[in-house]
């Protein structure tokens, strides 16, 4: 094992991308072999921590190696720990002695980050061989490393419960965006279907929500208007709660 690496403590990257569509999480492939068989599942990008960085650089060095992407939001969740986290599955240990990991209790510090597939693919997103976007429902279906089940779980509760009081939708959104495509970012991370009316009639009252004298281009339907979010007036209004509980 790499020298500079501390072998108890790592950090895992939950990382979210909306595609207009659908909330992805980006996974990577693993093969494992396990009694002459072959076995092939899923874990998120995720690496030791070195001894020289803290970890928030931690989180930033692994994200911009696997994405190409910098500067994007990100936040910590909590640490998973339990005892039996390497040997609830023999293939993860057997997976952690194939690439010469020590057979001992890790302890994993995992961040969520939020970005638009849209938006990135034009700039510099960068997937490694083995990293694909998964429909986050369907990656609860798949067989997921380690106690990487848990922490989907508890960074889609987290992202949900901080997307009431925090305008984090924004940053899965394209800088110009249509109130269909507000809408749809909220429908598809609550799972429910929200009243258009209701949902606009919310957004009037948000100032930094700023209607653009701009339409869609190239779409198939009748073009939308466009909006785009007002950081700098969200910062001076910021001591006003930001409530879009729906």
């Amino acid at each position: 094992m790499d020298k500079r690496l501390v072998p108890n403590v790592s950090v895992d990257s939950v990382v979210f991308g909306f595609d207009s569509i659908h909330l992805n999480i980006l996974l990577i492939g693993r093969s494992i072999v396990e009694d002459s068989v072959l076995y092939h599942d899923y874990k998120f990008p995720g690496d030791l921590i070195r001894k020289d960085e803290d970890l928030d650089a931690s989180s930033e060095r692994i994200l911009k190696e696997l994405t190409g992407l910098e500067k994007i939001y990100m936040k910590q969740l909590k640490a998973f720990g339990t005892l039996d986290r390497l040997v609830k599955r023999p293939r993860d240990m057997s997976w952690l002695i194939s690439i010469d990991h020590p057979e001992r209790r890790v302890i994993t510090i995992p961040y969520y980050s939020l970005i638009n597939l849209e938006k990135n693919a034009k700039n510099d997103l960068v997937l490694g061989e083995n990293a694909k976007w998964v429909p986050v429902n369907e990656a609860k279906k798949l067989p997921l490393a380690f106690d990487h089940i848990e922490i989907l779980d508890f960074a889609l509760e987290t992202l949900r419960n901080e997307m009431r009081t925090k305008p984090l939708a924004f940053e899965l959104l394209p800088t110009k965006f249509s109130l269909s495509q507000l809408q749809k970012i909220y429908e598809v991370i609550f799972e429910m279907d929200l009243d258009k009316r209701n949902f606009r009639k919310k957004i009037a009252n948000l100032s930094y929500i700023v209607p653009l004298n701009e339409k869609e281009n190239d779409v198939s339907h009748r073009p939308a208007k466009l909006y785009m979010f007002s950081r700098d007036v969200y910062l001076r209004l910021k001591s006003q709660n930001f409530d879009f509980t729906i």
